[in-house]
């Protein structure tokens, strides 16, 4: 079974012969091959942590609501030798059944990678074992071998901006609330991209909520003056022509701690995804257009706006702005937020008016 915790938003199909479960914040993850956790393998994989915590928290949950006294261990593998392993992964002397989550799997010593795939070929009937991975190459093809045991898969990876309203909107729901297209899109540029930041704020607003929704009034009243000062807040001000506004943000974002190099990452999205626009295909539907420019379909008016007064050579010019200014930013010169403002100089000046 796969369980792809960020991709989809609901619904399952088949692939090669097993169920393919999409899953994402307005679920728990459930996987419904086995009636049981015992005697069966986890693999979570993907960079999300927040994902991958959950998917964690699942699997524990079906094998404590099956075995309440079970047993839960949960070591990093990079701090695991040969006995430490075998010690997680036998049967315990206090429980007849365990629970044993190895994380960290790209940390696993060389040493211990066969006895991991020996581990994960014939588990303890007692036993839930859950191997996790981040994603990253090292140790690559453990997690292959182990995928060949057919285990149940649960995939983390990390969630696009454009998919982050859906991912509050399902967050939302699956605290029993609601909350419009508009106000997600809201919190997350009052928030940010981290998705545990995201999932915090959605658990507040609900809480001091009195009808279980959120508003954008709401939003303002408790993120009031972080959403304005945000890095993409700065861009969009900018590329809109809207340049002393943009300078105040800037001034505003970097008093607040906004790191500079979000600023300008922010303006190398925004050019790009202009970019995108100004070269798409007229005949395009919306929700196409919006999949191939990479935003979700509410933003491409402000986009087409903002699209009015550039054309390919002023884009092209900003984006090299962008890239000089990047790299003042981290390092190539002593002053981050005079390089940032004559950024926002310089885009602007490429800008027809």
């Amino acid at each position: 079974m796969y369980i792809n915790a960020g991709r989809g938003f609901g619904g399952s199909h088949e692939q090669d012969g097993s169920v393919v479960t999409d899953w994402h914040a307005e679920t728990v993850a459930r996987p419904q091959r086995s009636s049981t956790p015992y005697g069966t393998v986890t693999l979570v994989t993907g960079p999300e942590r927040l994902l991958a915590e959950r998917a964690i928290a699942a699997v524990i949950e079906r094998a404590r609501t099956e075995s309440p006294t079970a047993e839960v261990d949960h070591a990093s593998a990079s701090l695991l030798d040969a006995g430490r392993l075998a010690e997680l992964t036998s049967p315990s002397l206090f429980s007849t059944r365990r629970v044993a989550v190895l994380d960290d799997l790209a940390d696993l010593p060389n040493d211990l990678v066969a006895q991991t795939s020996e581990l994960a070929t014939i588990v303890d009937g007692d036993l839930a074992l859950v191997l996790v991975h981040n994603g990253a190459a090292r140790n690559k093809k453990l997690v292959e071998t182990v995928k060949a045991t057919k285990p149940e898969l649960v995939g983390c990876p990390a969630v696009k901006s454009w998919e982050l309203p859906q991912f509050v909107s399902g967050e939302v729901r699956r605290l029993g609330g609601t909350v419009e297209k508009e106000s997600a899109q809201l919190l997350i540029d009052a928030v940010g991209h981290d998705l545990r930041a995201l999932a915090a704020a959605v658990a507040q607003l609900l809480a001091d909520s009195e009808t279980d929704t959120i508003s954008g009034s709401q939003v303002r009243r408790y993120f009031g003056g972080r959403a304005e000062v945000t890095s993409f807040a700065v861009a969009d001000a900018t590329l809109s022509g809207r340049t002393g506004a943009a300078m105040e943000q800037l001034r505003w974002a970097l008093s607040t701690g906004v790191a500079p190099v979000l600023v300008t990452s922010a303006f190398a999205s925004g050019l790009r995804g202009l970019g995108r626009l100004t070269g798409a295909r007229g005949s395009l539907r919306e929700a196409d257009l919006a999949r191939e420019v990479g935003v979700p379909p509410w933003k491409l008016k402000t986009m087409r706006s903002q699209a009015r007064g550039w054309d390919q050579g002023g884009l092209a010019r900003a984006l090299q702005a962008v890239a000089v200014a990047d790299a003042q930013v981290k390092g190539a010169a002593g002053d981050a937020e005079f390089a940032l403002e004559q950024l926002v100089l310089a885009v602007a000046g490429y800008r027809r008016h």
